[in-house]
């Protein structure tokens, strides 16, 4: 049966006192870019770090006594088995979450902070879902799938009920999208109070399964790619979540890696906001797309979905993002084997006003000629103007670039 507008005010009540009501704020830098209001919904500061304690709680929540006394099952790479893991200690059941093997380390500590128990199996989310499947048919647990369940996508619907009270005057809602609960439940609550409203999902183009899905009519499967956004790493679309998406969503679009590590470092430079590149994926498509929020003058809601990132792997996008902005170069050139040659091209650099980072000096390498010495450096630029002309500037003083 097809969720409704009823099943997500009813999800609203059972939520009261567990889901927080997360902030909207204004963000002047991206309502400069597309030239009209931009809000973003911060469920990156919901419980569990986001908005998948929602869906989680409403689906156990409703369980028979008889079927929370066998436990829960879960499968996620990480925010969907933090909302298992707290709704289930919140309601009194034990939770067992399969993991991919490479979970980011901090997602595996606060599920099992949360009381769950932990088993790792394969290298995707497919792999754990498949794990968790038979471990539900072995034991009795209630698996609690992470989008293709009504009450998943009814309390992940609340969300949209939080945004239109918060910014009545809303005309675009940009969610990112990655099995589809989150989206369709938002998209049809949305639309059931606001028909105008226009509903746009962001995929990232490494693993993009809706349009591709929305153009032959049913889901289907794609090939998945590595990518940063792994909490919307999903190939193929759930069959609940599929026809709510095909029936309220106007349009899901694509975002690169380059565009999410920029999303993601503006959150962090102007909005002050630690957001996970999926959570980021809704500004990436601003960032990328800006032609497509053009023909309203309304404000845009933006919804970051969830803030729980490894440190490690933030710096290492907070890097992404500094090149892809033009910000960041990283490089090698070779140099005459004399004292004073590494001193030259530090000099060139400096009057550029270019900030050294990082500086490598190899001169033992077989592949060098007698007389030569490679450097690799790390700079810090002001911008793609400014980085052009450092690239400009060491061609014009004969250093041949190679990048790294």
């Amino acid at each position: 049966m097809p969720v409704t507008l009823d099943d997500v005010r009813a999800a609203e009540k059972l939520l009261e006192g567990v889901a927080v009501r997360t902030p909207v704020e204004p963000s002047r830098a991206l309502s400069s870019l597309i030239g009209r209001p931009v809000v973003l919904k911060c469920e990156n500061l919901q419980r569990a770090g986001s908005f998948k304690i929602r869906g989680a709680y409403v689906r156990i929540s409703r369980l028979t006594a008889a079927e929370r006394a066998h436990g829960v099952v879960a499968a996620s790479a990480g925010n969907h088995a933090q909302g298992v893991a707290l709704a289930a200690s919140l309601l009194g059941t034990t939770a067992t979450v399969f993991m991919p093997e490479g979970a980011p380390l901090p997602k595996l500590a606060a599920t099992r902070d949360y009381g769950a128990r932990i088993e790792l199996a394969g290298s995707s989310v497919e792999s754990a879902l498949a794990a968790a499947h038979a471990y539900s048919e072995r034991t009795g647990a209630v698996l609690i799938h992470p989008f293709d369940h009504p009450d998943i996508v009814a309390g992940q619907g609340t969300l949209a009920l939080e945004v239109l009270e918060q910014v009545p005057d809303a005309t675009t809602l940009v969610i990112p999208v990655g099995g589809g609960g989150l989206v369709a439940g938002a998209a049809l609550a949305a639309r059931a109070l606001n028909p105008a409203i226009r509903v746009v999902g962001v995929q990232s183009e490494r693993v993009a399964a809706y349009p591709a899905s929305l153009r032959a009519g049913r889901p289907t499967s794609v090939e998945a790619q590595r990518t940063m956004a792994d909490g919307i790493a999903v190939s193929r679309p759930g069959d609940v979540p599929y026809d709510e998406i095909a029936r309220y969503v106007d349009q899901v679009v694509t975002v690169t890696e380059e565009s999410l590590s920029q999303a993601l470092l503006m959150l962090l430079e102007r909005a002050k906001l630690v957001v996970e590149p999926a959570g980021a994926a809704g500004v990436a498509a601003l960032l990328e797309h800006p032609e497509v929020f053009a023909d309203d003058t309304g404000p845009v809601v933006t919804v970051l979905s969830g803030g729980n990132i490894d440190p490690l792997l933030l710096m290492n996008v907070v890097r992404h993002g500094l090149a892809a902005a033009g910000r960041f170069l990283s490089f090698r050139v070779r140099i005459s084997d004399r004292p004073g040659s590494l001193e030259e091209l530090l000099r060139i650099l400096a009057e550029l006003a270019v900030s050294v980072l990082d500086v490598v000096h190899e001169r033992t390498a077989s592949t060098l000629a007698i007389d030569e010495v490679e450097v690799t450096l790390s700079v810090e630029t002001r911008g793609p103007e400014h980085r052009f002309a450092v690239e400009q500037t060491l061609r014009d003083h004969g250093y041949v670039i190679t990048y790294t």
